[in-house]
């Protein structure tokens, strides 16, 4: 029996993986496929506390898992397939074994939408971003696209005129279904260009990209532009199927919890980072949701005992 299994590796799950270990609870972390989340991805992270030089998404988790791992954490590879509520317990299955736990947190995370074209797995993190914010200043003085059309598209065009020389908004159709305000704070911006309806057909380039071929949703009409970003607004998907049986999730999927709190609508399960937050999306934030968790965690088991 274990006191937690913490059910995903990026900032948040790590974060509450240390808080949870230093209160000697032995957390078990079942990692993914690879131990890091999202933010390994990244060949540069330069927003996050404490590191005034650059350091990758790899090394960052790295350093988390090793100082989780000091504290007396143990990790496991595999993902949760489905969570069955005992009487006093849980148990957790990954498809491999089943393990049983006195507390549950879910950490999942949440994935952004990817382009359905061939090419752009191999430009992702490499010019290709699903976080304008993240990523926004690495592009200084170049030009850059937004694919997409609903708020999040037209606040991420918005925000890289601070750094772009020029943001071009690509949307598939003759339509936005952004806020009209949203839509308005864009039209104003000199900076942003409009190429609607068209849709990215190929991202071209060697290490990084260079640019984009686009074709026109109406006429079929096809032209390459130069680019040096591409940041991908279509969308996040909360990682929540193994548990949406077992707490309640908003229309979207994100994990309800309660407010000013991690816990969720079944007593024992808790719930942090992206998989709880669809506006933010940010390391920084995930790690203070884990720390959350984890002090909620270490309550309700001093409270069993």
């Amino acid at each position: 029996m274990e006191n937690v299994v913490i059910a995903g590796s990026g900032p948040a799950g790590l974060t509450a993986a240390i808080y949870t270990a230093r209160f000697k609870l032995n957390p078990l972390v079942l990692s993914g496929l690879v131990t890091g989340g999202q933010l390994i991805v990244s060949d540069k992270v330069e927003n996050y506390p404490g590191f005034p030089e650059a350091v990758s998404g790899m090394e960052l988790m790295d350093r988390f898992r090793k100082q989780a791992e000091k504290f007396g954490a143990h990790f496991k590879s595999g993902v949760v397939a489905q969570v069955n509520k005992q009487r006093d317990f849980f148990e957790v299955d990954t498809g491999r074994e089943k393990i049983e736990t006195k507390a549950l947190i879910i950490a999942t995370g949440a994935e952004a939408r990817r382009l359905p074209i061939p090419s752009e797995p191999n430009f992702y993190g490499k010019g290709v971003s699903g976080c304008a914010t993240c990523d926004g200043a690495f592009f200084r003085d170049k030009e850059v696209l937004v694919v997409g059309g609903g708020n999040t598209a037209m606040q991420d065009a918005v925000f890289l005129t601070r750094f772009a020389s020029t943001v071009t908004i690509v949307h598939r159709r003759d339509y936005l279904r952004s806020d009209p305000v949203e839509v308005e704070k864009a039209k104003n911006n000199p900076k942003i260009k409009w190429l609607i309806p068209w849709t990215v057909e190929e991202i071209t380039g060697g290490n990084t990209v260079s640019g984009a071929v686009l074709k026109n949703s109406e006429t079929g009409e096809t032209r390459r532009i130069e680019c040096h970003g591409i940041f991908v607004a279509i969308g996040h998907d909360p990682k929540t199927e193994a548990f949406k049986e077992l707490v309640e999730t908003d229309e979207n999927g994100f994990i309800q919890v309660e407010a000013g709190s991690t816990r969720t609508s079944t007593p024992g399960v808790f719930a942090c980072g992206d998989v709880i937050d669809p506006v933010y999306k940010q390391a920084a934030v995930a790690v203070g949701h884990g720390c959350m968790a984890a002090i909620d965690v270490d309550h309700y088991i001093q409270r069993r005992k």
